[in-house]
């Protein structure tokens, strides 16, 4: 049912052009060098914007301080207003029976949108969070 929801996702639900809009912020953020880890979590919303059924999001507990400072500066620049994207979207595709889940999926999208930093994106059935070894 899970890959059914997210080829309909992809093609019906705007899955392509989300993934689409968050990679080209993330070559913007990428071109900017400054804003980097920007750009490395746009990549990581592209690829949960394109399949999100079946995925969830959970905070890493090693994320630090630098990951919430630098989510403050995210949400007063751009996380609010992508969120509430998300939420009008949302409700928008939730008006018909056959858009809920599409709905649904685009409420999943609000809390990586809106604080990206410091999170990981796992699948439903495994949600422990592997942490990343730099060596």
């Amino acid at each position: 049912m899970r890959f059914i929801l997210n080829v309909l996702w992809f093609i019906f639900g705007s899955g392509l052009l989300l993934a689409i809009g968050y990679g080209l912020a993330a070559l913007l953020c990428f071109v900017l060098i400054v804003t980097i880890p920007f750009g490395v979590a746009a990549l990581r919303i592209a690829g949960y914007a394109l399949w999100p059924f079946g995925r969830t999001v959970v905070s890493r507990p090693s994320a630090g301080v630098a990951s919430g400072i630098a989510n403050v500066l995210w949400v007063v620049l751009a996380g609010w207003w992508i969120a509430l994207g998300h939420i009008v979207t949302g409700v928008a595709q939730c008006v018909t029976i056959i858009g809920i889940p599409f709905g649904i999926a685009n409420f999943k999208l609000v809390p990586v949108a809106f604080w990206p930093l410091g999170r990981q994106i796992v699948d439903v059935d495994n949600p422990r969070v592997e942490e990343q070894s730099w060596r």
